[in-house]
């Protein structure tokens, strides 16, 4: 059975880097004290998720054929379609990213944007519960779409008999007309992304303070959790505050 590439380096590697981030980002988040200098690190990973998201609507716009926006199956119909395909014995396919795909990608990657932004929001202004509300009800949404991403892709797999979560590993479909292909992999662009996010995050983790979970970014002060060193004063001016009453009180 004939293989064929659809999917460039790039976009692979996107796909990959994008899953792990956001893992990384959410386990944290949701098994870490908020307290521990650890609970920080889910906001680097965040910060990383976010500037990798750039990088991939960018390639969306210049990419090959199937890693451009405009090769998304965003017709409402067409998901329609796909979905009821799975009672209706349906065996249309997609060279590229089918309709649930290409919708799940593009909620994701907005969701990751709008999680990088109250990420942001929380991270240079004065604690506001609301805006933490709804990074979190963000990070949820996105786990349920991921989750349901994952889900169609096994549906999918078990339905058409169709390996597609290995077009994300080699890039490659099978029997596809000479038309649906791409012919060059992008291997050095993938090459060149994979650096330049690395770069970033390196860059990230470096600038860094553990001592006060901070970093200045672009001139920009980031406070990634607590310091520990105005909770210690704080804790310290409540303590003297009690005091002075309990001696008014004596």
């Amino acid at each position: 059975m004939a293989r064929s590439l659809v999917y460039d380096l790039p976009t692979r590697i996107f796909h990959w880097l994008f899953a792990a981030l956001f893992v990384t980002a959410f386990v944290i988040a949701k098994t870490i004290d908020d307290e521990s200098v650890t609970f920080s690190y889910h906001m680097i990973a965040g910060m990383t998720l976010s500037f990798l998201v750039v990088l991939r609507i960018i390639w969306g716009v210049i990419g090959t054929k199937h890693a451009k926006f405009s090769g998304f199956a965003l017709n409402p119909t067409d998901l329609i379609g796909y979905a009821s395909g799975f009672f209706s014995g349906s065996k249309r396919r997609w060279a590229g990213h089918n309709p649930a795909s290409s919708w799940a990608a593009v909620i994701m990657m907005t969701l990751a944007l709008c999680l990088g932004i109250t990420g942001y929001r929380m991270a240079t202004g004065p604690e506001n519960h609301d805006i933490k509300e709804i990074h979190e009800t963000l990070a949820t949404l996105f786990l349920i779409v991921a989750l349901t991403h994952v889900a169609g892709i096994i549906v999918h797999t078990i339905r058409h008999k169709e390996l597609i979560g290995l077009s994300m590993v080699d890039g490659k479909k099978d029997n596809l007309g000479s038309g649906q292909t791409i012919g060059d992999p992008k291997n050095l662009i993938g090459i060149i992304g994979l650096a330049t996010v690395l770069a970033w995050a390196t860059t990230l983790l470096v600038k860094f303070d553990p001592s006060n979970r901070s970093l200045t970014l672009f001139g920009t002060h980031l406070q990634l959790g607590e310091n520990e060193e105005e909770h210690e004063n704080n804790g310290e001016e409540l303590h003297q505050g009690e005091h002075r009453e309990d001696s008014d009180k004596d």
